[in-house]
């Protein structure tokens, strides 16, 4: 009897945490477990931000995909996903068409730019992770020509982030650490650098608790941080961007970096897989299942659950990718074996927000944490993912350790 095939597409979160649960519960005659990433490493997308500012060093945001499977059960395959059918059941990528019993699809976010025009081409964006060293050598390119120019023009110094979310101001805690040393290494004054965060919802942190949200942006104000809320980018050139301050009011702001932090969507090869789907995301099954596609599975960015307790979406976060990969390596093998599927259940231990290496915001098993005490829980929470995956060799290797 034919050994089924268990094709899982990205070395995320979801995906590289599905497989290495799946080579846990199943045997080495039992299947082909066959994982597709376009790069031979994973990265920690919780960490981009970190290496955007150059606070972290980008080849410490990732290990190698190799590290942490077991070659005798999975085989690896780096290879770009070019387009995904699950009326057939095929799936094309750049080292040729794999069929499949059971698809995981994990492929992760692409970032959303509503349409904006110009953003696409005039602002960076953290999607992996070298953009992630993009951003940071633009920085210092940025701060290094300030200093060499003959006639200095400011507005080389003014970094513009767009979005006051998670991605956002996590990217400004790092920049409001960072940008002294640049200023040191520069000979830059710091009264001539200027960060502006431009969000146009009406708050930072939606969702978060307001007190940690007003000692969020009381500590990046105290860094030089500015905010410009409710202000929402309608243009990007570049020279900067326009954004609308009231019914009939614009504002140019002349930047020399521009960092979009403002959204993200699911995969883009979703929408064309033959699977019902919005903004590339789809409403998966409480067994993760895609609706009418019983052995077809959706984890991490890609899936769309809805919390029935507040009636909205689950945030995209790592804990929950990471939480339904277990279920879907358990529901896969429950398929192979004639068996029922479970539903997925998240358990939410809560949330840590950074605000630079040793300050941070947290709401953790319903206890309010700011400052030291939240940044530490954020390293446990950060090496704790590393462990769920490589385990005590891969968090001595990776791990945060700096108190």
């Amino acid at each position: 009897m034919k050994r089924p095939t268990i094709l899982v597409l990205g070395a995320g979160y979801g995906g590289l945490s599905t497989v290495v649960n799946l080579q846990k519960l199943v045997g080495t005659d039992e299947a082909d477990i066959i994982l597709v990433n376009k790069n031979d490493y994973h990265y920690e997308s919780t960490w981009l931000h970190e290496a955007s500012a150059g606070t972290l060093r980008p080849d410490q945001v990732r290990y190698d995909v190799k590290s942490v499977i077991n070659q005798s059960k999975v085989t690896f395959v780096k290879a770009t996903v070019d387009a995904i059918d699950v009326n057939t059941k095929k799936v094309a990528t750049s080292a040729g068409e794999y069929t499949y019993d059971y698809l995981v699809i994990g492929l992760g976010f692409e970032g959303e730019t509503f349409g904006i025009p110009g953003l696409d081409k005039y602002a960076l964006s953290i999607a992996n992770v070298n953009a992630a060293r993009q951003i940071r050598d633009h920085i210092e390119y940025q701060f290094a020509n300030w200093s060499t120019d003959d006639v200095q023009d400011d507005t080389r110094l003014t970094i513009v982030v767009g979005g006051a979310g998670f991605s956002g101001i996590e990217f400004l805690g790092e920049l409001g650490n960072r940008i002294p040393e640049l200023c040191k290494e520069y000979d830059v004054p710091k009264e001539k650098v200027r960060v502006v965060c431009v969000e146009a919802a009406p708050m930072v942190l939606p969702g978060f608790d307001p007190e940690l949200v007003e000692y969020a942006v009381r500590r990046l104000e105290s860094k030089g941080i500015e905010f410009s809320i409710g202000t929402p980018v309608v243009e990007a050139t570049p020279e900067g961007v326009k954004i609308k301050k009231g019914e009939d009011e614009f504002e140019f702001i002349t930047a020399g970096t521009v960092v979009w932090a403002a959204g993200v969507r699911g995969n883009r090869l979703i929408e064309s897989s033959g699977i019902e789907n919005m903004r590339a995301r789809v409403k998966v099954d409480k067994d993760m299942r895609a609706p009418g596609f019983p052995d077809v599975f959706i984890v991490g960015d890609c899936a769309l659950m809805i919390n029935e307790e507040i009636n909205r979406p689950y945030p995209p976060t790592a804990q929950i990718a990471m939480q339904q990969a277990v279920t879907v390596a358990k529901n896969i093998v429950a398929l192979m074996k004639g068996n029922d599927t479970e539903e997925f259940v998240p358990a939410l231990k809560g949330t840590v927000c950074s605000l630079g290496e040793h300050d941070a915001i947290g709401d953790v098993m319903g206890r309010k944490l700011t400052g030291t005490k939240a940044s530490i829980m954020k390293k446990v929470i950060d090496n704790r993912a590393l462990y769920m995956i490589g385990g005590v060799p891969l968090v001595i290797k990776k791990g945060k350790f700096s108190l």
